[in-house]
């Protein structure tokens, strides 16, 4: 089950959309030019056709997959005492004191560029249930870290 906003749950819908809608007609329509073009056992163009329409199909299935178990979370009957999935959580990095926010999400919605991190990336395992004030040691790649919760809100 993929917990998400209406906002993530939306874009997946809209992009699931323009897939079955745009790429896929365009990827049978490559298929077909490939296919023109004369003997299928030395055709690479149409090779490639075949193998971007198969990723294609694997990532349509996997959308509707993820659209068909998502539970949107209503984020306006939310408890912010604690950090839980879907809220922004700011943060102070105890040892260099340099402060940073982070909205968690599900996989299908997280975007670093964005602020946005997986419920499943250790800073955000580390941090569930931690209350404003709380210290966090959370193990990462690069050894241990600490982190203070600053805040606690939901945003859309």
């Amino acid at each position: 089950m993929a917990y998400m906003s209406q906002k993530g749950y939306d874009k997946l819908v809209a992009e699931l959309q323009h897939l079955e809608s745009v790429e896929r007609p365009a990827a049978s329509a490559a298929i077909a030019e490939a296919r023109d073009k004369g003997d299928l056992s030395e055709n690479a163009e149409y090779d490639a056709a075949k193998e971007w329409q198969g990723k294609l199909e694997t990532k349509i299935a996997l959308l509707k997959q993820t659209i068909l178990e998502a539970k949107i979370i209503d984020t306006t009957h939310m408890d912010t005492s604690s950090v839980q999935i879907l809220c922004t959580v700011e943060l102070r990095n105890v040892k260099n004191n340099m402060k940073m926010k982070y909205r968690i999400v599900s996989e299908s919605e997280a975007n670093l560029r964005e602020g946005k991190i997986s419920v499943g990336t250790p800073i955000a395992q580390g941090l569930l249930g931690k209350k404003v004030g709380d210290v966090a040691s959370i193990k990462v790649p690069q050894g241990m870290i600490e982190l203070e919760v600053v805040s606690i809100c939901f945003e859309e």
